[in-house]
C-alpha cells in the first residue's frame, strides 16, 4: 500500500523558492528542493516528476494574491496601470523568480488569470487583433523587464555611481543622467516609466 502524501503544493512551493532566493534560478534542482525538504531526492518525485513541475508551483505561489478587480479604476490606462503595478509588486518581491515568471506564464492559473484580465481592458478600449497582441506584450516586457533591471541594475546601486564618476568630458550625458537618476525612488522609477508606455501605447493606437 503507497504511503500517504505528506507534502502540500504549497510547502514544496515554498522549499522551491528558497533555493532559488539562496541560489538564483539556475540553482534550482530537484536535488537542491529535497535536500531543503530533508528528504532524498528519488522521494521527491513522489509529488513532482520535473524540475519544471517545480519552477510552475513557484510561479502559482509567488502570483497566489493578485488582485485582478480594477474595477474602480477610471479609463483604460488607470485600468491596466492598476493591474500591472500589482504585477510588478509581487514578481519585486522575489525578483529571482522573474524569469521562471515569464517562462512559465501559461502554465500558471494565476498568471493566465492577470493575463485575460489585462487584455479584456485592452479589448474593452478598442484594442484587437495584431495591436491587442502588441499592446499586452509591451505592458508584459515592461512589468517583467523593469523587475529585472531593478534587480541587476538599480539607480541606487554600484553601476549608478560608477557611471556617475565617469570624466564628464568623455561622457557629459551619461554623467550627469546617472548622477540625477540616483535621486530616483524605484516605486518613482517604475511608475512614471508605466506612464510613458502606457500613453504612448495608447496615442499610437488611438485608443480612448
Amino acid at each position: 500500500m503507497p504511503r500517504p502524501r505528506s507534502l502540500t503544493p504549497d510547502r514544496l512551493a515554498q522549499a522551491a523558492l528558497k533555493v532559488i532566493e539562496r541560489d538564483g534560478p539556475f540553482g534550482l534542482s530537484m536535488r537542491a528542493v529535497a535536500e531543503e525538504l530533508g528528504m532524498g531526492t528519488m522521494s521527491l518525485y513522489r509529488y513532482v516528476q520535473s524540475r519544471e513541475q517545480l519552477e510552475a508551483l513557484v510561479v502559482d505561489l509567488v502570483l497566489q494574491d493578485l488582485d485582478l478587480d480594477v474595477a474602480q479604476c477610471k479609463g483604460w490606462i488607470d485600468k491596466a496601470s492598476e493591474l500591472a503595478v500589482r504585477a510588478h509588486a509581487l514578481a519585486t518581491a522575489h525578483p529571482a523568480v522573474t524569469p521562471l515568471l515569464l517562462a512559465h506564464r501559461h502554465a500558471s492559473l494565476p498568471a493566465l488569470r492577470w493575463g485575460e484580465a489585462l487584455l479584456g481592458v485592452l479589448a474593452e478600449a478598442g484594442f484587437s487583433g495584431e495591436r491587442r497582441v502588441i499592446a499586452f506584450r509591451t505592458i508584459v516586457a515592461y512589468v517583467f523587464g523593469a523587475v529585472q533591471l531593478a534587480y541587476l541594475g538599480p539607480l541606487g546601486g554600484k553601476g549608478t555611481a560608477a557611471i556617475a564618476a565617469l570624466p564628464r568630458e568623455a561622457f557629459p550625458r551619461l554623467a550627469q543622467t546617472a548622477a540625477q537618476a540616483r535621486r530616483i525612488s524605484p516605486d518613482a522609477e517604475f511608475r512614471s516609466g508605466l506612464t510613458l508606455v502606457l500613453r504612448g501605447i495608447g496615442a499610437r493606437q488611438g485608443a480612448k
